[in-house]
């Protein structure tokens, strides 16, 4: 049944211009599709020399399946490694999946693995300026595990931060297919994220040592499962979910016990029996619920690149300002850490992902009429996962948050707009996440301090010469110049200094993590300072303005726009980054997903 209340005005809107501007390279990528699709099914085309390769390694059952070649195959593009807790538990998941597909007449390979890192290791070090271009990284590899054209469909493991958003480029390329995302879930809530926070600021001030930090740190990060922070990862997941690439209420589900391999088993029979062709899903209207649940759950800004690269390579262009309209109607539903003090596991202890999509579906805040791995109808995601025997079954009799500090409904949220902003001025346009920032800390003048490295304003923190009001300007931390790192760890030096009382913001073109917290950041600066932005232009001294509620970002005056540029020395050697020269010279702005490929244009 499709959902019965009136859709919102400005969602109407901004999805009818992304379709209009969309119209030329989704009619595209659809073509393209079609003409995958044509070849099926894949493993008649295959020589017998090709086929015999393929099977080589199955067992007899499997090798007479895909000999005939009509039962369904399965590849399985797996981000398993155990040193990210997130993907320790997929170490199993083939077997299951195996199993499970064979139940249903038909077999299951692992096509190939994806590199997956970790923004949490990496932070403050060389090897984070590789992550973002690991994104695109995992597209090509889940494009060359998906390549030997013998699959059916795809079963995509996957969490983290740049590892969803990879997959899902790659799985697009193959969009004839179907694919159905398989999450592992989070680990238990640990240390709570105030505490390991005001550890942190200890630290940053020298009044506690690195064995309490550790100890702090272990203590929240401590068993397999995803961070419980509403960082990247878990907005990856909500992303998913909304979208209806992965099974409704999936995504929280603890990474061990029954409901968890209930539902990895669930996965598969999507595969085989109700996923539509990815294509097909991933349309405009699939992106606009992306955007929207975002907002109102307040989630990372990361995505303000990812969805763009993702869409891109469906054929749907997407710009900050869709998110800016849509922010200004969509309303803050969600308190999660940074923006509140609970976790994911308390979100989904309070109705999850299916009382939070009620709640906007109810609201006409979402398109129900979309296409799904459950069937069509996003009104299969107001339902919650449960146990009966060992299968999965969907119970609807939750509707209403179980808890209103963590939930709430349009009528009553949190605050009247979304969680992310665009800014505009004449230094660039920029994004700020606002959720998490007290209202009197969304206007800030003040003047400019500049830095071009996380180093050297640690360096002036610990040398007193921040005890002031102003505004860290970090330039040259742009994807063509450093990959874009996260400035992580920022946060505590910055964080103590406004609860000293003074007015600090940081305006960068950098990232600033999926936990941008209660400090104003205006950052993805576009275009960077290497590509000729005004952000190299700032110098110490220059007044500020940053604006969250009228949406600007201005420096005083225009004198300092006719000023020379400094380049900085920037190491693009050792840990790697050497090996990313080119992905470097080829990268996008920001705004346009900061990926060096080409898509959709």
């Amino acid at each position: 049944m499709l959902n019965a209340i009136p859709l919102n005005a400005s969602l109407i809107e901004v999805t009818q211009t992304i379709v209009e501007r969309s119209k030329v390279s989704r009619a595209r990528y659809l073509a393209d599709m079609t003409a995958a699709r044509s070849a099926e099914p894949p493993r008649k085309h295959l020589s017998c020399g090709n086929l015999a390769h393929a099977m080589a390694a199955c067992d007899q059952t499997d090798k007479d399946l895909l000999a005939v070649g009509r039962a369904k195959n399965v590849g399985i593009v797996t981000a398993y490694n155990d040193m990210l807790s997130a993907h320790q538990p997929y170490q199993h998941y083939p077997d299951q999946l195996k199993a499970q597909a064979r139940e249903l007449g038909g077999s299951a390979q692992v096509a190939g693995g994806v590199p997956a890192m970790c923004d949490g290791v990496t932070q403050g070090r060389g090897g984070m300026e590789l992550s973002l271009f690991s994104r695109d990284l995992i597209a090509m590899s889940a494009a060359v595990a998906m390549s030997h054209d013998v699959f059916d469909a795809g079963l995509y493991l996957g969490v983290c931060d740049k590892i969803v958003p990879g997959l899902v480029i790659g799985a697009l390329r193959f969009g004839h297919l179907p694919a159905v995302f398989v999450p592992a879930g989070p680990m238990s809530t640990g240390l709570s994220n105030s505490e390991k926070v005001r550890v942190r600021q200890l630290f940053a001030e020298g009044k506690a040592d690195r064995d309490a930090l550790l100890a702090a740190e272990s203590a929240s990060y401590h068993s397999a499962g995803t961070c419980t922070f509403y960082g990247t990862a878990n907005s990856n997941q909500m992303v998913l979910e909304v979208m209806g690439l992965q099974l409704p209420g999936s995504s929280f589900v603890p990474p061990s016990g029954g409901l968890r391999d209930a539902l990895s088993r669930a996965a598969v029979t999507a595969a085989f029996e109700t996923a539509p062709a990815m294509g097909e899903l991933a349309d405009e209207k699939a992106f606009v619920n992306a955007i929207v649940a975002l907002l109102a759950s307040g989630g990372s800004t990361n995505h303000t690149l990812h969805l763009m690269a993702m869409a891109a390579a469906a054929g749907v262009k997407l710009l900050w300002d869709d998110f800016a309209k849509l922010s200004e109607v969509v309303p803050l539903l969600c308190r999660i850490y940074p923006n509140g003090t609970a976790d994911v596991n308390h979100f989904h202890a309070a109705g999850g992902t299916a009382v939070l999509i009620g709640n906007l579906l109810d609201a006409g805040l979402l398109h129900e009429d979309v296409n799904t791995v459950a069937g069509f109808g996003l009104n299969h995601y107001r339902a919650t996962p449960k146990l009966e025997g060992d299968k999965v079954v969907w119970d609807t009799s939750l509707s209403k948050s179980l808890d209103e500090d963590i939930i709430r409904t349009a009528a009553e949220p949190f605050s009247p707009n979304g969680g992310l902003q665009l800014l505009t001025g004449n230094v660039g346009r920029s994004v700020i996440k606002v959720s998490a920032v007290a209202p009197e800390r969304q206007k800030i003048s003040a003047p400019a301090k500049v830095f071009h490295s996380q180093q050297a304003l640690k360096d002036a923190f610990a040398a007193g010469e921040l005890e002031c009001d102003f505004v860290a300007v970090l330039s040259f931390q742009g994807p063509k110049a450093k990959g874009m790192p996260e400035l992580h760890e920022l946060t505590p030096v910055l964080g103590v200094l406004q609860d000293r009382g003074f007015k600090v913001a940081l305006v960068t073109d950098g990232r600033m993590s999926g936990a941008s917290g209660k400090v104003p950041a205006a950052i993805h600066m576009s275009p960077e300072a290497l590509d000729g932005g005004n952000i190299a232009k700032i110098r110490d001294g220059d007044m500020i303005h940053l604006n969250c509620v009228e949406g600007s970002l201005l420096v005083d005056g225009d004198a300092w726009l006719q000023r020379e540029v400094e380049t900085p020395k920037i190491a693009q050697q050792g840990y790697g980054r050497e090996l990313f020269s080119g992905f470097r010279s080829l990268v996008s702005e920001a705004e346009k997903g900061g990926s060096f490929f080409n898509l959709g244009e």
